[in-house]
């Protein structure tokens, strides 16, 4: 099985691999098909703990591989979760068995790599995609005009993996669709982080609070879009 740990450049002192930005972009996704949640704590929860479900799963060039989730802005590796405030990741959740691990199950480290060496491929354009995979945790894109005062909220059709390692939720642009169900893929999607009113991701039953004007998912909003 191909290695793809960059371990050719190391630290002239000590020996040891110097991890670039290159070696920690993804190269391969998996999407999170059996429920698999990461659980989460924060400066307010005491001993309480929050899960939220898995989008995928990533391999990066060096070889790690981490669960996806969407958090405000962007989509975040678990493990990275660590703002006191905001979150912390406690660990990967399998509510089926109500177990806790801290590492990627073995079957989404074999598929990971094994996918990897079969579409190994080298692109020196950074914004050829690699991959796209559809979104299946019902993640929503929320927006905010500059005033502050309209929302919208746009469902997420999939995520979009680039050669420079960044990934990007995929929305449609209604006023390019030719054709219906509109697929990953399709040419009238659009990056979210790309456009100018984009503000958060959220999970499905976060949009719907918002949806039905719930007044702790508003207000909850209304903080976070008036944050600095």
């Amino acid at each position: 099985m191909t290695d793809h740990r960059y371990s050719n450049v190391v630290d002239l002192f000590t020996g040891e691999p110097i991890e670039t930005s290159a070696s920690r972009r993804f190269i391969r996704l998996s999407p999170e098909l059996d429920g698999l949640e990461m659980l989460y704590s924060n400066s307010s929860s005491g001993s309480d703990l929050y899960s939220l479900k898995i989008l995928c799963w990533g391999l990066r060039a060096n070889g790690e591989i981490v669960g996806l989730v969407p958090w405000l802005n962007s989509i975040v590796p678990c493990p990275e979760i660590k703002d006191p405030l905001d979150g912390r990741f406690e660990g990967y959740y399998d509510p089926g068995i109500e177990e806790i691990f801290q590492e990627p199950p073995i079957h989404k480290i074999v598929e990971l790599e094994t996918a990897a060496e079969y579409f190994e491929y080298e692109s020196s354009k950074a914004e050829e995609v690699l991959q796209e995979i559809p979104d299946t945790i019902g993640t929503h894109a929320v927006f905010m005009d500059d005033s502050r005062e309209n929302l919208t909220l746009t469902e997420v059709v999939s995520w979009r993996l680039y050669a420079s390692g960044e990934i990007h939720g995929m929305l449609i642009d209604h006023d390019h669709v030719e054709t219906t169900p509109v697929l990953p893929g399709d040419l009238c999607l659009y990056p979210a982080q790309e456009a100018r009113e984009f503000r958060y991701f959220f999970q499905h039953h976060i949009a719907n609070k918002i949806k039905s004007e719930d007044p702790e998912a508003l207000a909850a909003i209304a903080a976070l879009v008036t944050a600095p």
